[in-house]
C-alpha cells in the first residue's frame, strides 16, 4: 500500500512518475473495483481493494502486487478502459492506490469524465505506442513526465505526443476541473445572485 493519500488540489499541468502495465481490452469497473465494496461510508480505504479479485486469482503476480510498481502513479492500458457500470468508485479507488494519471488506448465516457472529476488526467496513445510500452522489458521501469500544456510525455530516452481533449485539457491547466474549489473562488458571485433572486429573502448568515 502507499504511505499516504494525498489528493490533488488546483491546476494540473504535470505529473511525474513511474508507469505501470495493464494489459488487456475492456477491463471493466466490476474488476477495477468489485460491486461488494460499494457499500463504504467513505473512498478512504478503496485503494487496498483496487482489482482485489484479480489480485487473489493471481496470487501476488498481479501488476498491483509487484515490488517493483509500488510506488508507480502512471497506469498504462489498452482500449475501453473502465467500461461497465459507472461507479465513481473506480476512479477513487485507482487514486487511492496512487494512480495520478492513465494513458491508454481508449477509455469508456463514464469513467473518463468519473476520472476527470477527481484530477486524474486520462491521455491516449495509439494501440502501437500502448503496446510498445507495456511488452518492452527495456519500458518495465519506465519514469515519464507528462506535460499537460504541451500534451506530451518524455523520459530519458523516449517521447510521446498524446491526446486529450482540449475541454479537459484546459480545464486541468486552468484548475477548473475542482468543482468545489471553483464554487469556492466565486463566493461573492454566487451570493451576489443569491440577493437578486425575488423569490428568496438572503439571510448572509447562511452563506
Amino acid at each position: 500500500m502507499k504511505s499516504k493519500f494525498s489528493p490533488p488540489i488546483g491546476k494540473i499541468t504535470q505529473i511525474k512518475g513511474r508507469c505501470i502495465s495493464l494489459i488487456g481490452n475492456d477491463i471493466d469497473t466490476d474488476r477495477i473495483i468489485p460491486a461488494r465494496f460499494l457499500k463504504c461510508v467513505n473512498f478512504d480505504s478503496l485503494g487496498k481493494s483496487v482489482f482485489k479479485d484479480d489480485r487473489e486469482t493471481l496470487k501476488g503476480k498481479h501488476p498491483f502486487d509487484l515490488e517493483e510498481n509500488k510506488n508507480a502513479t502512471i497506469l498504462i492500458v489498452n482500449s475501453n478502459f473502465g467500461c461497465g457500470s459507472s461507479r465513481e468508485h473506480a476512479p477513487q479507488a485507482l487514486m487511492r492506490w496512487g494512480i495520478k494519471g492513465i494513458i491508454g488506448e481508449s477509455f469508456a465516457d463514464i469513467f473518463y469524465s468519473n476520472c476527470i472529476a477527481i484530477g486524474i488526467p486520462c491521455l491516449t496513445l495509439p494501440k502501437k505506442s500502448i503496446q510498445e510500452i507495456q511488452k518492452n522489458k527495456d519500458n518495465k521501469f519506465l519514469f515519464l513526465e507528462i506535460d499537460l500544456k504541451n500534451s506530451l510525455a518524455k523520459s530519458k530516452d523516449l517521447s510521446l505526443k498524446l491526446e486529450i481533449k482540449e475541454s479537459s485539457r484546459k480545464m486541468f491547466l486552468l484548475g477548473e476541473w475542482d468543482a468545489t474549489a471553483t464554487l469556492l473562488e466565486n463566493e461573492s458571485l454566487i451570493e451576489n445572485k443569491y440577493k437578486d433572486l425575488p423569490y428568496l429573502e438572503f439571510n448572509s448568515d447562511l452563506l
